[in-house]
């Protein structure tokens, strides 16, 4: 067998990660290239993730140099490494991590992400609804999955989404996928990995659909999803009709926090220590109820006023506990009022994603075309911030104190708490070409600490 050459390692921890991958990759410049990606990625935000600035070059100058004109691009576009072997690596190192393996009483995050791109011989790029922009635009839209607890979150799978026009047969055409058949694919990759999770979390666009809902219960995975405050059922003209009304009705017989009538209270705890008092209120009534099928749950800081945007319209096909669903259903575990609330609340690490991954890491910064070399560059974006998250795992751990308010729920037991992220970076100066790299990966993590959701919801309705 022929002996491998050695390339430029990676400053510290990084190039103890990056040699995880190396059996991945058939040729020298493949490791090499790998490498210098995941260190241009890791540089500060300031500089967007072009191939010229990921080689660290100057703009025009620095731009001719081989490793900006030749080598990243070639690497993202020409050589033979596989994307989803380099994905299959990724989450095998994560779930073989204590502090970052699945959860049973986590969550799978579906969303999707659009963003603006131009030109017609770029792959996937049409003219469509960017969700994240709020306007309808020429544009790449994807399709994610992502793993999520109070402790950790980090992306799993994604897919493009390409507009009908590029099929013959349109909207008919056999090869067309919706970004809600996506969605359906990428839980069942989650479901055929047997990543373990606790529900499928998502927004109104998925929990208005039918065909969505139909396929989680298939799959016998539980579910709590958002509905638009306008969802509505047939119902005669005097009888509650949406769970909105209902939420009204409910309104009515509030007088205060002592006496809260049909809602129940809801205490979500934050990372950063402070605490909301939320209150729920289970329907019953119309197509839900906590004997049926699907429960309908309204979640508000205010039951008098509905404010909009603290106020969550859910569904979920999760057993009611106590009732007849609880006790036959052998795959889904009942949850009470606080159990749905704290679910559908780990939803908010889908808007970290945006800022951390997204941003920051340079999700959008591809200057390629070919649909592999998109997904590689996306691919290299996950593998980046998951060495983040990596490291964080292997840090020496320290005793969690008892007996606070912002102890983590019992399915984050085993995690303990790390010593300061600064060890990230302990006594490693930045090389030519990465300065800044490592320090930079601290910043995103600590981003991401800081501006966690709620650790849980206490009290039980």
């Amino acid at each position: 067998m022929t002996r491998r050459l050695p390339v430029e390692p990676a400053p510290g921890p990084l190039e103890e990660y990056a040699a995880r991958f190396d059996d991945l990759f058939g040729a020298r410049a493949q490791r090499d290239g790998f490498r210098r990606y995941l260190e241009g990625l890791l540089l500060p935000a300031e500089r967007n993730k072009t191939l010229t600035a990921l080689a660290n070059t100057e703009p025009v100058k620095g731009a001719q140099r081989r490793e900006a004109q030749s080598s990243l691009q070639w690497f993202l576009s020409e050589s033979g490494w596989d994307p989803r072997e380099l994905n299959e690596c990724r989450l095998e190192l994560l779930f073989e991590e204590p502090a970052t393996s699945a959860s049973k009483e986590g969550v799978l995050v579906i969303d999707e992400h659009g963003d603006r791109k131009w030109g017609k011989k770029t792959a996937h790029v049409g003219r469509q609804w960017l969700a994240n922009i709020g306007k309808t635009d020429n544009g790449v839209v994807s399709v994610s999955s992502l793993l999520a607890d109070e402790g950790v979150y980090y992306p799993v799978d994604f897919e493009p989404y390409t507009p009908s026009y590029y099929f013959g047969g349109g909207k008919n055409d056999p090869q067309f996928r919706t970004k809600l058949k996506i969605a359906s694919e990428l839980v069942e990759l989650a479901v055929h990995r047997s990543i373990p999770f606790r529900a499928v979390v998502a927004d109104s666009f998925y929990g208005e659909d039918e065909g969505f809902k139909r396929s989680l219960s298939e799959l016998g995975v539980g579910y709590v999803l958002a509905l638009k405050p306008s969802h509505a059922w047939w119902h005669k003209e005097d009888e509650i009709g949406s769970p909105w009304e209902a939420a009204l009705a409910a309104g009515e017989g509030w007088e205060d926090e002592r006496h809260p009538g049909a809602w129940a209270e809801v205490t979500r705890s934050f990372r950063d220590g402070h605490e909301e008092q939320w209150w729920a209120l289970e329907v019953n009534v119309g197509p839900y109820g906590p004997e049926k099928d699907r429960r309908a749950v309204v979640a508000t800081t205010d039951p008098e006023k509905l404010p909009e945007k603290k106020t969550w319209y859910l569904t979920s096909n999760l057993p009611h506990p106590g009732s007849k669903r609880a006790t036959e259903s052998e795959l889904l575990a009942p949850a009470n009022l606080a159990g749905i609330v704290r679910l559908y609340g780990l939803r908010m690490w889908v808007e970290q994603s945006y800022k951390q991954v997204k941003h920051v890491l340079g999700w959008s910064d591809y200057q390629v075309r070919s649909e592999v070399a998109i997904r590689r560059h996306w691919q290299l974006v996950c593998c980046a911030f998951s060495f983040c998250w990596w490291a964080y795992g292997r840090l020496p751990t320290t005793e969690e104190p008892s007996g606070t308010e912002n102890d983590l729920p019992a399915e984050s037991a085993g995690r303990e708490k790390k010593e300061s992220l600064g060890v990230l970076a302990r006594d490693l100066e930045g090389g030519t070409g990465v300065a800044g790299a490592l320090g930079n990966a601290v910043e995103i993590l600590e981003g991401v600490l800081r501006d966690a959701p709620a650790a849980g919801a206490k009290s039980a309705a």
